[in-house]
């Protein structure tokens, strides 16, 4: 009873993340210039519905003008805000904030380009609300900026963090897991650069759903592992790994794509952001076997060493089918999505 207890528990924590995630999904700030003084503003704000959107507001600097009426709509589970904006003197460093963002859970990403393709990019959040619009960012702010958003995007990446827990469940060993680990990084890292820098373009529906699918099929391994029945996913971890990542790599380019490159440094940016994904990886895998060593530490305390294995494979079974039905809806989900 305990054991389906958990499981159901587990299940509905899961399924519940697509609405918490649809709660807290971030905002998008973009301006362009396109002339000294003037800038073609974007700012997406989350809503529901056609009516109801999140209390944030844009503040510019002052003696910041329309030079247009501003253009407004619904979209995709957004309010839109459409302006072209002018200042003299332009909007070199002065200050940007939002209004309300404070009172929030949520985020707001920001993206500047300049006239000369600089590119600079922003994360505010409740405790950060405003900043100062560069001329162009240097290097090292380039590379602090995409670290940080290559951890976040892993850390609250949903579906690639349970193809990597599901990883460390399949191989258990922690020299296994290290060599699985590394060949997924090495996988994605090849296919983040190749999409990112333009060699390859696949669209992003289609991806999203297959690494979907990729995590059922990790799941299924489990349970066939847990039987018995070790396939060549049991016995070559590593080789399903770099194959899977290559897919999941497209996933990591769509997301950096969102935020774009700055221009007079891309090597910078791809190189730290797909660091920071590496990183925020490494501190989820260690959390995840810290744990199951603490567990098994402390049953092996109370217990046989036939019992805590038995307890082990049996968590190990409720938590494949907690990720493959997961796994499932978000396969349904996005293949829907792509075909509606």
């Amino acid at each position: 009873m305990n054991h389906f207890r958990l499981f159901f528990a587990f299940l509905a924590v899961l399924l519940a993340q697509p609405a918490f995630s649809d709660e807290l999904r971030p905002g998008y700030l973009e301006m362009r210039q396109i002339s000294s003084g003037a800038y073609n503003l974007l700012f997406k704000i989350p809503a529901h519905g056609e009516d109801l959107r999140l209390a944030i507001y844009l503040n510019l600097p002052e003696g910041t003008q329309d030079a247009a009426a501003p253009r407004t709509s619904f979209s995709d589970g957004a309010y839109v805000e459409r302006r072209t904006i002018r200042r003299d003197g332009g909007l070199i460093g002065q200050a940007v904030s939002i209004e309300g963002l404070s009172a929030t859970s949520t985020d707001v990403l920001v993206r500047i380009e300049s006239l000369a393709g600089a590119i600079q990019t922003e994360r505010l959040s409740p405790t950060k609300t405003s900043f100062i619009i560069q001329a162009a960012p240097g290097a090292g702010e380039v590379a602090a900026t995409y670290l940080r958003l290559g951890v976040e995007h892993i850390l609250f990446g949903f579906d690639h963090l349970l193809f990597v827990l599901a990883l460390v469940i399949l191989v258990r060993e922690w020299r296994r897991v290290a060599v699985t680990v590394t060949a997924f990084t090495i996988a994605h890292s090849i296919t983040l650069a190749a999409a990112t820098l333009g060699f390859v373009n696949i669209p992003g529906p289609p991806v999203e759903a297959t690494i979907a699918l990729s995590i059922m099929l990790i799941s299924v391994e489990i349970l066939n592992a847990r039987r018995g029945k070790p396939s060549l996913t049991a016995r070559l971890p590593w080789l399903v790994a770099f194959c899977f990542g290559l897919l999941h790599g497209f996933g990591f380019a769509g997301a950096l794509a969102e935020v774009g490159l700055p221009q007079h440094a891309i090597p910078v940016a791809l190189l730290f952001f797909n660091a920071g994904v590496e990183i925020g990886q490494l501190i989820f895998v260690a959390a995840v076997l810290s744990l199951i060593w603490l567990l098994r530490h402390a049953a092996s305390r109370l217990w046989e060493a036939a019992l805590v294995k038995r307890t082990f494979d049996r968590l190990d079974v409720t938590v494949a089918y907690g990720i493959g039905v997961v796994a499932a809806y978000w396969l349904i989900e996005r293949t829907t999505a792509f075909f509606a």
